[in-house]
């Protein structure tokens, strides 16, 4: 049978041995069908050749095309980044559903994240209805060139130095808050942490300031921290190695994300110390990786997903109202407790 306007959602519904209602709920991607119909009417839609027609957004017709410029670390595939690509895939789910292009570009950053060199899609005023920059530091070099263009810009999980813009963010200050008191409630008084630096990304910083208000906030004057760039593993190996050595009395670390979270456990078992028995450790972002390792990572659970589609509705939001004053949507992060700490 031939594709397209031919096949009709009645004949999907009679093959598939649901009512017309099911088939439009499915096709549709709404919720109301179980996962087996759901897999039937697919399948059907597949075998019959079936294209939906493409619906014009009911949102604004405006953006048409996304441009989506994702920081790229050095010596690292963009793509395989454990954090951002779940924030990529939240950003392509709402372009598939609106029927909204999407042009993709990676924007290579130094160790702190900022800018090395610019794209192309982001210095051509016409390649994109729309921009959404992701995981980048905006120097103020970077904000003279975009601010001659007229496009739209929303940052996501990334940060200005200057300028108002549309931003979703992660609330990095309570997670750490959270996640440094819960080792507190666990007994622990000395309490590290691993992953900090001056020139830190302004997320990291954050996660800084919400260990020590923590500590400061029960009463705990001793604090412990080990400068070092995250992106460098040797650093935040040897750095590991040297606070723990020169502070034995440290009953738990928070690596400020859950990379670095791993390789302190790693670093702990090298020098004999016993993951959580011996040394409670905490991560932040719950990546894929943190339920696989064993012991498996207590750490902070951040929406990556839904910070991708929050930034695609942030941007149509600003298309459509481009006089409102700037929002910003921050992402409150929730403790995952698993295995990698233990009262004392």
């Amino acid at each position: 049978m031939a594709p397209n306007a031919r096949i009709t959602m009645a004949e999907i519904a009679e093959r598939s041995g649901v009512s017309l209602a099911t088939v439009s709920l499915v096709l549709r991607d709404k919720p109301g069908a179980g996962t087996d119909t759901r897999q039937r009417v697919l399948e059907v839609a597949r075998e019959l050749g079936y294209i939906p027609r493409q619906q014009i957004s009911p949102y604004t017709p405006a953006l048409t095309t996304i441009g989506l410029i994702l920081k790229a670390e050095p010596g690292r595939v963009p793509q395989a980044n454990r954090f951002y690509s779940h924030v990529v895939a939240g950003i392509e789910m709402v372009c598939r559903r609106q029927h909204t292009n999407l042009l993709f570009a990676t924007m290579t950053v130094d160790a702190d994240s900022y800018p090395l060199e610019l794209p192309r899609l982001l210095l051509e005023e016409d390649a994109a209805d729309g921009l959404l920059l992701v995981g980048a530091f905006l120097d103020e070099t970077l904000i003279r060139v975009i601010g001659h263009r007229s496009v739209p810009i929303v940052l996501v999980d990334a940060y200005a130095r200057s300028g108002a813009f549309d931003a979703v963010i992660s609330d990095n200050l309570a997670g750490a808050c959270r996640v440094v008191t819960h080792l507190v409630e666990q007994g622990h008084r000395h309490i590290a942490l691993v992953g900090s630096h001056p020139k830190a990304y302004p997320s990291i910083q954050e996660r800084h300031d919400g260990y020590l208000q923590a500590l400061s906030s029960h009463g705990i004057a001793d604090h412990y921290v080990a400068l070092c760039h995250l992106l460098d593993g040797d650093e935040v190996a040897g750095a590991t190695a040297d606070l723990l050595r020169g502070n034995p009395q440290i009953t738990a670390i928070f690596g400020v994300n859950d990379e670095v979270a791993i390789q302190v456990m790693d670093v702990a078992r090298h020098l004999g110390r016993k993951v959580p028995e011996d040394l409670s450790v905490c991560g932040f972002d719950n990546i894929d990786l943190a339920g696989c390792v064993s012991p498996s990572l207590t750490t902070m659970h951040v929406d990556k997903i839904g910070m991708g589609r929050l930034g695609v509705q942030l941007l149509i939001n600003r298309v459509e109202h481009p006089e409102s004053n700037p929002v910003r949507a921050v992402v409150c992060p929730e403790l995952v407790e698993r295995q990698s700490v233990c009262a004392i």
